[in-house]
């Protein structure tokens, strides 16, 4: 447990700690939650404390805020984790509610980071003491907490999503933990991005980078640092996690490529390192959601079940017995036939619509729920699908009018998209087959 109330941070603590904002105005990021009229920036200015959770990656200020919102209503800031904590800690917390509301009248925030590690036991334990209002409940959650979170705590608790840091934002964190950690040291522009690459939206990942950077600078005596020298501080300190000595995303790029390679034994075997090594469980059943998406896809649509069926057993089980689930995962989608032609489709499709501009809805395709849609002729010579000859509408058009026939999605020949493949191979040529009956009309 921990206190707000408390001075700031000495000039010996983690560079994190002493940058982390005493006042909502020195929030980087969340604008659309912090800025004028937003969800958070009402409740600040209203003195409206309420019970929320707050969903959203890593590093992009959850902890801040919560306790940012215990200093904005003179509250008693109660930190537990879900990690580490149980029934106890909750009791514990209770107890100090009530204490300080004896003692002084205060409300209580009791801040449960992880919120999704909690099980429904623990997650009841609290709800009682939210419902009479003796406790505030922040929940933090990298999860999708309507997945994780009793629905009786969601029902009392506002859900605000939180953002990744873009790299605007990130460069303004850079510039401020710059001044902090090493002002009288030169950093080009080319080392800036290069850290906020890495960062990768995770507000906190690029302030330890950068304390990392500013102790090494130190070491090396180094008043000026170049993007060499940041690749080589970088590289050592993200330290090669395994006792082979391979990078983090040298042995995820490995993982990927031997699935999308086919190959189950080399797979496993990368897989296997990588658990061994220290790396978190889930982001490799989050990467083999990935697989089976851009390197599968359609090909065998099994593929993405069983790799969020492997997540969800993982997080059940934990470990060692939820890893079975993962190399199980990992086995059927490098034997898995694969295709990248769902993948390529988007990218070419949302390539196209940013490059072709708006076009509008043809009437036919228009819903018409009201007279005067109708009037306007929306939805008229609308030819319904179902009751046509094999429940498919020959020769019909459902881009826009005026837009030259476009094909993005080009299924292989391998699994379940050679049966696609030959589908719409059929449905081609009735279409043509059609357009030429009434004169090759081109609507």
């Amino acid at each position: 447990m921990s206190d707000l109330f408390a001075p700031p941070p000495p000039s010996g603590a983690p560079l994190a700690e002493r940058l982390r904002p005493r006042t909502i105005g020195e929030v980087v990021g969340q604008r659309h939650l912090l800025g004028p009229g937003k969800p958070l920036a009402v409740a600040f200015h209203a003195g409206k404390l309420h019970s929320m959770i707050l969903w959203g990656p890593p590093g992009v200020g959850k902890t801040t805020l919560a306790r940012l919102m215990a200093d904005a209503f003179n509250a008693e800031f109660v930190a537990i984790s879900a990690v580490l904590s149980g029934v106890k800690e909750i009791r514990d917390a209770v107890a100090r509610a009530e204490l300080t509301r004896a003692q002084s009248g205060r409300p209580t925030i009791l801040f449960v980071d992880e919120v999704h590690r909690f099980n429904k036991a623990q997650q009841d334990a609290f709800l009682p003491w939210v419902e009479q209002g003796l406790l505030t409940f922040i929940g933090a959650t990298t999860e999708n907490p309507s997945f994780e979170v009793n629905s009786a705590l969601l029902s009392r608790a506002a859900v605000y999503v939180l953002e990744p840091l873009s790299p605007d934002e990130l460069a303004l964190l850079f510039e401020r933990a710059v001044a902090a950690a090493m002002p009288s040291t030169s950093i080009d522009a080319a080392s800036r991005d290069a850290l906020v690459g890495y960062a990768d939206g995770d507000g906190r990942r690029l302030i330890n980078l950068v304390e990392q950077l500013a102790i090494a600078a130190a070491d090396a005596g180094r008043t000026s640092v170049d993007l060499a020298f940041v690749e080589q501080t970088i590289a050592r300190s993200l330290r090669r996690f395994d006792k082979g000595g391979e990078a983090f995303y040298d042995q995820i790029s490995a993982l990927h490529k031997s699935v999308r390679g086919s190959d189950p034994d080399a797979a496993l075997y990368w897989l296997a390192r990588m658990l061994d090594g220290g790396a978190d469980p889930l982001y490799c059943a989050r990467r083999m959601i990935r697989m089976a998406t851009e390197d599968i896809g359609l090909a065998d649509p099994r593929a993405l079940d069983v790799a969020l069926g492997a997540a969800s057993t993982y997080e059940r089980l934990g470990s060692p017995e939820g890893e079975l689930a993962l190399a199980q995962c990992v086995i059927y989608l490098a034997v898995a036939p694969k295709s990248n032609a769902a993948y390529a489709a988007w990218g070419a499709a949302r390539a196209h619509v940013a490059k072709d501009g708006s076009r509008p809805v043809p009437l036919r395709l228009r819903n018409a729920p009201t007279r005067l849609m109708a009037a306007l002729d929306y939805g008229k010579g609308y030819r319904y699908a179902h009751d046509e000859d094999g429940a498919y509408a020959a020769g019909e058009r459902y881009l826009p009018d005026g837009m030259p026939d476009t094909t993005f999605y080009e299924p292989t020949d391998r699994g379940l998209e050679q049966r696609i493949r030959e589908r719409l191979a059929e449905f081609r040529a009735r279409d043509a087959a059609a357009r030429k009956r009434r004169g090759g009309d081109g609507r």
